[in-house]
């Protein structure tokens, strides 16, 4: 490759980098709090769900991760594009725009969970198994919210 082809590919590699996502939204705990028990999570879960997002995107509801298989994972959840939404139109199981998961709105990503937790528990995401699992949760009791 030509010197000036690498250089110019640096450039816009460098330019991209740095008009990512530059409005991306993360959640305090307590923000989340609030989110889940608006959605309907029992606050007897709220602490999984917490540590599952904590695990996943570090609270970054916008977060995208492309996967080596091709497919990517979305949002505060990290959701992956295989079985559960669709780049670009409604799809998957539920029935979502994968684009709808990472966005500053954390209901849609919250609803697509609750359906995969109810089908497939909390072992569907390998990082809650990993850091949430039977370990002790994130510390929620300040929060404030009920359900």
């Amino acid at each position: 490759m030509e010197p000036i082809a690498k250089a110019a590919l640096l450039i816009v590699g460098i330019l991209l980098c740095a008009m990512g996502p530059t409005d991306a939204k993360v959640y305090s705990k307590c923000e989340l709090v609030k989110q889940l028990t608006l959605n309907g999570v029992s606050r007897t879960y709220q602490g999984h769900w917490i540590c599952l997002a904590i695990a996943e995107s570090g609270l970054n509801s916008t977060k995208v991760t492309q996967l080596p298989n091709l497919t990517a994972n979305y949002g505060i959840f990290q959701i992956n594009s295989k079985e559960w939404c669709r780049d670009g139109r409604k799809g998957g199981k539920c029935n979502v725009k994968c684009e709808d998961l990472a966005t500053d709105s954390v209901t849609v990503a919250i609803q697509c969970s609750k359906t995969i937790q109810q089908q497939n528990g909390f072992k569907e995401w390998q990082l809650w198994q990993k850091k949430c699992k039977g370990k002790e949760l994130p510390d929620i009791s300040n929060c404030g919210a009920s359900g």
